[in-house]
């Protein structure tokens, strides 16, 4: 079967369920080599595909996007992950001209008064970097699982990610909250230590707060906006 043809998604998802998060990764390394890279927004289930990646292939490629606008303990992370498991984590930052353009017209925290204003922050922020990251590239891996927001719960293995015109692999899928903190402890593995403080779900610092007992583990991102559109652009 020919690796990664749109037809082909029902038979590539056939293929891989029930495989390990370990044996996806290895997979598409192997098959992409550096068609393949790793977008990083250095959370839980993303410093697990690190740590996954780290011990297949060091000179995989690992990259995440730098807002301007990150919680000094993600700048942290990078670091110690870096160093931890010895690769280079590449970093895209927005082009300063638009953003010194959008801050000038519309205040430093624009996000706050319309959902436009929000996916245009996040538009110069993240998509743009985003696309400078994916050139070259025939597909991604991400940290996505089906229980994180109600926006992914019909979410496969394999998807054609039209954001970006490449595959998307998605080798945590179906793993649990648990089951990503259950590697975590058993690897070692450094996290943001915001997570300890009720923070499930970490991106810019002014759209991010901890969450309430019983809430959703997407709450905390874009908490003003209704629950449905509380996605940056990346994953929808």
């Amino acid at each position: 079967m020919e690796l990664l043809i749109k037809e082909n998604l029902g038979a590539i998802n056939a293929l891989l369920k029930g495989k390990s998060a370990e044996e996806i990764i290895a997979y598409f390394l192997n098959k992409l080599g550096d068609k393949i890279t790793f977008g990083t927004s250095m959370g839980a289930e993303d410093q697990v595909i690190t740590e996954i990646i780290s011990k297949i292939d060091l000179s995989a490629e690992v990259f995440t996007l730098d807002t301007g606008r990150l919680f000094p303990e993600t700048y942290d992370l990078i670091d110690s992950t870096a160093r931890k498991y010895k690769i280079k984590i590449k970093t895209y930052f927005p082009e300063k001209d638009d953003i010194e353009k959008m801050v000038f017209e519309n205040g430093i925290n624009l996000f706050y008064n319309s959902i436009e204003l929000r996916k245009h922050c996040c538009q110069l922020r993240k998509l743009d970097p985003l696309k400078r990251a994916l050139v070259g590239k025939k597909a991604w891996f991400t940290g996505l699982r089906r229980s994180q927001s109600v926006t992914r719960v019909d979410m496969q293995i394999v998807e054609w990610d039209n954001n970006s015109s490449m595959f998307k692999i998605n080798p945590l899928i179906d793993w649990s909250e648990k089951d990503v903190w259950d590697y975590i402890k058993s690897k070692k593995i450094p996290y943001n230590i915001l997570h300890d403080k009720n923070y499930p779900s970490i991106g810019c610092q002014p759209c991010t707060r901890a969450i309430e007992d019983g809430e959703d583990v997407r709450a905390g991102r874009w908490w003003w906006e209704n629950p449905d559109t509380r996605e940056c652009g990346l994953h929808e």
